[in-house]
């Protein structure tokens, strides 16, 4: 159990050097209808605190700040993404200058259950993750039970509902996006390659649904196992020629290096592909001739690259790309704050609120189902770089 608060971040935690040039302050600006709760980059950040209070046994008595859990992988394979997630919630302590919000971290490696019921009977009133599905499954009905909402980082939207609310990008609104965008370019007859399993079931639904209500076609959708063999297999199901104007490749971008030269030699040398949000952090795709010309939608990187870059001058190292989703949690917690008593229940109705947020991560809002709705941008792989070239929308209309 690790816990953190805006006054005791320099002592609990691990900084190793600042020299970051974004100063972060608290502000609730209107951002086409939604909450902004990205700080606002205007200087150089002010110097760390200098006291370093010893660490206290348990969690210390509070009654001036809400108790915030926070339940990421500590130890384990995952404990470079979880620690990742911890060190830009303290981030965001520090960039909001609160001190009305305490952070624990507890570990879920040691059993995402027995970590709910550890954090929720120290008085936490709020539960920030887990990350993975099977997590979110353990931790739920705990919740749940004691009325304490939880907010995850997974994106697997058959675990929301019920008081869990899910922040991950869903590959079903990346693919909806780039779809549109692509049938509003005149592309009419698109064609897939979606792997075997859940994700590649739940991308394949996307694009069929998505192609049928925006007036197109699906002449081929094929599926693979993640293998060269495979690969080579499923493409050549797909009809040759010209018989389709774009294709998807509904998998990692290191997938779609392998891929897509596959479906050249096929003869679709004019289709457009297109790809997921997955695609955002693979930048060896823009040295990938076979993908040149590809369009794909994720969530913005303006802000991203900013964090990443005051991250890697306190910590020491490059974030993962996840690390955004815990210091967007920890902003919009804070925002609630300002009507949310300490010792009293978290109010999660506000998080329906049609407006939505901005964070780190651009415009998002919670449906009824629980899952974040994200305004996604699209971009272009060209030689050497990605472009934008329809860029998100700065809200929700309402």
């Amino acid at each position: 159990m690790t816990e953190t608060g805006a006054g005791r971040q320099a002592g609990i935690w691990s900084a190793m050097g600042r020299s970051g040039r974004i100063l972060f302050a608290a502000c609730t600006l209107l951002v086409a209808a939604c909450q902004s709760i990205v700080p606002k980059g205007t200087g150089p950040t002010p110097p760390p605190v200098t006291t370093q209070p010893g660490v206290e046994q348990g969690l210390p008595t509070d009654t001036l700040r809400n108790r915030v859990a926070l339940l990421v992988p500590m130890t384990g394979p995952n404990a470079g993404v979880g620690q990742s997630i911890a060190n830009a919630t303290t981030l965001a302590l520090l960039d909001s200058r609160t001190e009305k919000v305490r952070v624990t971290t507890y570990d879920t490696n040691l059993g995402a259950g027995a970590a709910a019921q550890k954090a929720i009977a120290e008085g936490n009133k709020l539960i920030l993750g887990p990350l993975i599905a099977s997590d979110v499954r353990a931790v739920s009905p705990i919740a749940q039970k004691a009325g304490v909402p939880v907010i995850s980082f997974s994106n697997d939207s058959s675990v929301a509902g019920n008081g869990t609310y899910l922040m991950g990008y869903s590959p079903t609104q990346s693919i909806e996006r780039v779809i549109t965008y692509a049938r509003g370019k005149g592309l009419t007859r698109f064609a897939a390659l979606v792997p075997r399993g859940v994700y590649g079931e739940r991308s394949g639904n996307a694009l069929l649904r998505t192609v049928e209500s925006a007036g197109g076609t699906v002449v081929s959708m094929q599926t693979f196992d993640r293998s060269a063999g495979s690969f080579a297999a499923a493409v050549q199901k797909l009809p040759q020629g010209d018989a389709y104007d774009a294709i998807l490749i509904a998998d990692s971008g290191r997938t779609a290096i392998q891929i897509a030269p596959l479906v050249r030699k096929r003869g679709a040398a004019g289709a457009r592909i297109l790809g997921t949000e997955l695609w955002n952090t693979e930048s060896a795709l823009a040295g990938n001739a076979a993908v040149n010309g590809a369009w794909f939608a994720s969530v913005s990187d303006t802000y991203y690259r900013q964090l990443a870059t005051k991250y890697r001058a306190r910590f020491g190292a490059a974030p993962f790309r996840l690390s955004s989703l815990g210091y967007d949690a920890v902003l919009l917690t804070v925002k609630m704050s300002q009507e949310w008593k300490p010792g009293t229940p978290f109010p999660a109705r506000r998080l329906s609120d049609a407006g939505g947020f901005t964070g780190i991560d651009g415009a998002f809002r919670f449906g009824a189902n629980g899952v974040a709705e994200r305004a996604l941008e699209v971009s272009q792989i060209n030689p050497g770089s990605f472009t934008v070239i329809d860029a998100a929308p700065r809200g929700f209309g309402q």
